[in-house]
């Protein structure tokens, strides 16, 4: 019976170190293998055993990792007030370095992200930093590849979430906008009048070239305007036209009258009827 529980203990014992060194490393996955505290070797996905109590396998995510930038308050190059958010996507390239050479990869990624973009939007005006989000975006990539490259992380990207502006900023661009688009409105009807008066200017051409053309546009117009059924049109006949009829008129009835008068009889003064006389002298 004794040698029964005792293989029965051994046989306990053996399961439970065989539970204690079974470690199973996904495929998203690499593990960093410590043995008495030095890192021993690189681990791959799959099963992996270890030696309890001697060694330690800490796992480590290849995945892209999502990280919000939390909204910071910063003073653009043009002394702006705004609030920005972003976010930051990044992986692990070295699982040995994001382990070794820093405590905590991801809370040290949002500290410099959070710096970094304070830095880099604060050296652009605020019209850069709402035109240009994509130069923004990669200077801040940039800079934090410069410092995470060291820590085994690859910044793959980074882009600009919101962008918080003062309620007299918002006021301001709105009136700024509004003036742009009348000034646009402004110009738009200058253009249209000046090709108004240029059409105007070669059609009057063409009617003093062919004064029939004026009489033509008057009728037109009369027909125009009889087509909305009004009981009474008031036409005005062409001024100088006008004039130049009404003197002709006057110049040929003063003719007439002329040439009537010169040809009746004279009469004398005294009322006796004129004697023509005749014959030789």
């Amino acid at each position: 019976m004794n040698v029964i529980g005792v293989v029965i203990a051994v046989i306990v014992v053996l399961l439970i170190v065989l539970a204690l060194s079974i470690r199973v490393v996904t495929q998203y996955e690499k593990g960093v293998l410590f043995r008495l505290g030095r890192v021993m070797a690189i681990r791959e996905p799959g099963l992996n055993f270890i030696i309890p109590g001697i060694d330690r396998l800490r796992r480590v995510s290849l995945r892209i990792i999502t990280m919000p930038i939390q909204s910071q308050g910063i003073i653009t190059r043009d002394n702006v007030s705004v609030d920005i958010s972003a976010v930051a996507y990044f992986r692990v390239m070295d699982a040995e370095k994001s382990v070794v050479a820093i405590e905590n990869v991801y809370s040290a990624i949002d500290q410099i992200a959070q710096t970094t973009l304070r830095k880099v939007v604060g050296q652009h005006t605020l019209d850069q930093a709402l035109s240009e989000t994509d130069v923004i975006n990669a200077g801040i990539r940039e800079i934090l590849d410069v410092t995470t490259l060291e820590w085994g992380v690859e910044v793959t990207l980074v882009e600009l979430k919101d962008i918080q502006l003062p309620d007299s900023m918002k006021r301001a661009m709105a009136r700024q906008a509004e003036a742009e688009r009348e000034k646009r409105a402004k110009i738009i009807a200058a253009e249209g009048e000046s090709l108004a008066a240029a059409a105007l200017g070669d059609a009057s051409d063409t009617m003093m070239a062919h004064p029939l053309a004026l009489q033509l546009r008057n009728l037109q117009t009369l027909i125009e305007l009889g087509v909305d059924k009004n009981t009474t049109v008031v036409f005005p006949a062409p001024l100088m036209s006008a004039i130049g009829e009404i003197s002709a008129f006057l110049s040929r009835e003063n003719a007439s009258a002329a040439s009537y008068a010169a040809a009746l009889p004279q009469t004398p003064p005294n009322g006796a009827p004129a004697t023509q006389e005749s014959g030789t002298r």
